[in-house]
């Protein structure tokens, strides 16, 4: 594959491909499982308002300038975020999805390494980026998640991860999560509340945003100013949140091109042994030079 100037090569070993809400006011009629927890506990005697991270919404430094946001206060925030449920370490294993405490050592230790190079890359900040497939099986969805876990392992940190395969979506299985709204019912309708397509995983300080209900013309929601917009609200307003969207594989879709023109980065999993050289260069091509950050061999 040709080199690009800050390429990320990886490999994860014995791995498989893809697996099988800042409102107070909400409407006591919307049947969402998650809105429906508003006022419960969870198994630990936690409300709502403790695990909604909708509500940790704040002016960003780029709105107000440097040095606007209090950084100490954010990160306090962040670690007073509860989950209404925890995936457990069995979970974790049999979902292949890394936690600080893993035995699969030499996994978790390449995300992390992934993690640092793409921090150093973007001189500490949070920011957006695709990860899409060279192919289909490639693994993306994998990579995209667990990429995401390894951001959230930071207590002063969270992660989002957006799920834009609108096709064939699997992150909202993976996690066992069965969402009655996500990211397509936030774009079609104006007055739609983001806090209602926000899902916690079971995973600390790791969200998800699923595909949402229409999925017939994702290059329409992607193409829209709606969807740039939902994207600099989303890292502005959370200034120590970092955002993975999975796509669908590059080599049959242009979702991930459009995607990555509203990122700052695209990074491109390429299945070891699947794909030939040329097909592999082909797909990185399709992303412009400054955002392509590099490959993740996967296999």
């Amino acid at each position: 594959m040709t080199n690009q100037k800050n390429d990320i090569d990886a490999s994860a070993e014995d791995v498989q491909d893809q697996l099988s809400t800042r409102s107070d006011e909400l409407s006591q009629s919307d049947d969402s499982y998650w809105l429906k927890k508003k006022n419960e506990l969870n198994a630990d005697g936690v409300p709502y308002s403790e695990w909604d991270d909708s509500r940790m919404l704040v002016p960003s430094s780029l709105e107000l300038g440097p040095g606007a946001v209090d950084r100490y206060v954010i990160s306090k925030q962040i670690v007073r975020m509860q989950e209404p449920r925890r995936l457990t370490p069995e979970d974790m294993d049999e979902r292949r999805i890394i936690y600080p405490e893993s035995s699969n050592r030499p996994m978790v230790n390449r995300f992390r390494d992934l993690r640092t190079k793409l921090l150093e890359k973007s001189g500490g900040n949070n920011f957006t980026m695709v990860v899409s497939g060279a192919s289909a099986g490639a693994g993306c969805s994998f990579v995209a998640l667990n990429l995401a876990a390894a951001f959230a392992f930071d207590q002063a940190k969270t992660a989002l991860v957006i799920d834009c395969n609108l096709r064939e979506p699997s992150l909202h299985t993976t996690l066992d999560i069965m969402p009655e709204t996500g990211l397509t019912d936030f774009l079609d309708e104006p007055d739609y509340d983001i806090s209602r397509i926000i899902y916690p995983t079971g995973i600390p300080r790791l969200r998800l945003i699923p595909s949402g209900s229409r999925r017939e013309i994702p290059g329409e929601f992607f193409t829209s100013f709606r969807m740039k917009q939902f994207l600099q609200a989303v890292r502005r307003r959370y200034p120590d949140r970092f955002i993975i969207l999975d796509t669908a594989p590059i080599s049959e879709s242009p979702d991930a091109r459009i995607l990555s023109e509203l990122c700052d980065y695209a990074m491109l999993v390429v299945p070891h042994g699947r794909v030939s050289a040329g097909l592999a260069d082909q797909a990185a091509m399709a992303f412009h030079s400054e955002k392509f950050v590099g490959a993740v061999i996967n296999g």
